[in-house]
Parts: C-alpha cells; structure tokens; sequence
C-alpha cells in the first residue's frame, strides 16, 4: 500500500501539522514535508513534539519519531569521571552569552568527517528564535575562547536540546550538567533528546512512548516561567531545589 506524507504549504498564514500519531513507522517519524522555517512554524512544532531534520539536497523533513528520547533534569547521570572533570574544572559556564557562535560550532564538521544536519536556513532559523528568546545556549571558555557549549529551545517548563559540541574533553557535558542545575532552579520538568543515542543513555536519557511524550507537552508547554530565568544573571533567583 502506498504512503503519503502530509505536504505543508510554504505560507506563513498556517502552521498547522498532522498529529504526530501519524508520523510513518519506516522511517521512523517522518511525518510531514514542505513548509518553512519561520518562528512561529518552529515552536507550533516544537510544542507538539515535532521537530525538522534535513540536509541541504531535501525539502525541510518534519518528524516525531516513536519512541521518544527524553531526559528528566533531576536523572542526569554523572559519572565517576565526569564527577572528577567537574571538580577540576576551571572553565567558566555562561548562559546566553554567545549563542550564534554555540551553533556555528555546533555545525561544524564532526571528528569523523561528517557534517551536520544544521543548514544555513536552519541556522538563521534558530538564531531569529534567539533573539526573540526562545532559544538559548550554554557555553564553556577558557581564557575567553569558546571550548563547548549545546543550544535549545524553550517553551513552558520543556527545554528542547537541538545539538551540543566540545573542544575540550567534557567541555559539552559540563554544559549539559549546568543545564540541568539551571532547569532544577526554575522548576522545569523535562529536555527533549529527540532520537536515542548510548551517549545520551549514559547521561540518563529516557525511552519513553510518543504519547506519553505528548501528554508532557500538553501539561507542561503552556506553564509560565519567570521572566528571569534566562538571564544570565537573574536578580531574583530562587533558591536551588537541589545541587548537582
């Protein structure tokens, strides 16, 4: 029997998606073709548990794979060697402080030779949601040279991790690490790993059903956050729920 995907008009009047119970088996996720990459369309994705993986020979590819690959702030694992890199490090962590640069590292190719799936479209894409502050990133310097970081996306109480890279040993899961103390700070419940991987089994990443993934979204996106917790360094903090 033939499958069809869902096409998306590239009009920025609608950004409606099929629901994600729709998204094809083989390959697993991909749900909806065509479309754009502007803001809205972005976080009406995101905030329904789809996201956009391509390369610059296809059309923007829509997917909501099954199961779904989630990390709870407070089950990060940090291992007996990353424990002793945190206790030696003398890097500074920074919320915010250059996050085009965090994707442009983030795209670079990968010691193996292999590029990456972030496009310039998808770069100017997330970058815009940046600085519409939706979007933030992690970074990791040493005497003020950028040696790691990871960028996501925001919405409610769910932080949408996109990608992470080090030039550093554990520079990137020291962010991860801050990243999660910094989400414990302000209450939110949930990163979105999108696709599995041992790595992010390692550090505690979750296989749990796309439904069960929904019905998170579907609590926990609409929450409202303050309006400080991303800043760098917010006047009124609150105290932290509990230390990593």
């Amino acid at each position: 029997m033939e499958t069809l995907l869902y096409w998306i008009a590239e009009q920025r009047t609608t950004c409606g998606f099929p629901a994600a119970e729709q998204a094809l088996e083989e390959p697993d996720g991909l749900l909806a073709i065509g479309g754009d990459l502007g803001s809205r369309r972005l976080l009406e994705a995101y905030r329904h548990g789809i996201f956009p993986w391509y390369d610059s020979t296809q059309p923007i590819l829509w997917w909501s794979p099954n199961p779904r690959s989630v990390l709870f702030p407070e089950g990060l694992v940090i291992s007996r060697s990353l424990r002793r890199s945190l206790n030696r490090c003398a890097y500074e962590i920074t919320i915010d402080r250059s996050f085009p640069e965090v994707i442009q590292a983030c795209a670079e190719p990968r010691k193996d030779g292999q590029g990456t799936w972030l496009t310039p479209a998808m770069i100017d894409a997330y970058t815009a949601l940046h600085r519409e502050g939706h979007a933030h990133s992690i970074e990791a310097w040493n005497d003020d040279r950028l040696i790691g970081g990871l960028y996501g996306i925001c919405i409610g109480r769910v932080f949408f991790a996109e990608s992470m890279f080090s030039r550093r040993p554990d520079a990137s899961k020291i962010c991860l690490v801050r990243l999660a103390k910094h989400l414990l700070t302000w209450d939110f419940k949930l990163i979105d790993c999108q696709v599995h991987s041992q790595h992010i089994e390692r550090l505690g990443a979750l296989r749990i059903p796309r439904s069960q993934f929904i019905a998170m979204l579907d609590r926990w996106c609409p929450a409202t956050i303050s309006e400080n917790a991303w800043q760098s360094n917010p006047q009124d903090r609150p105290p932290v729920r509990r230390s990593i």
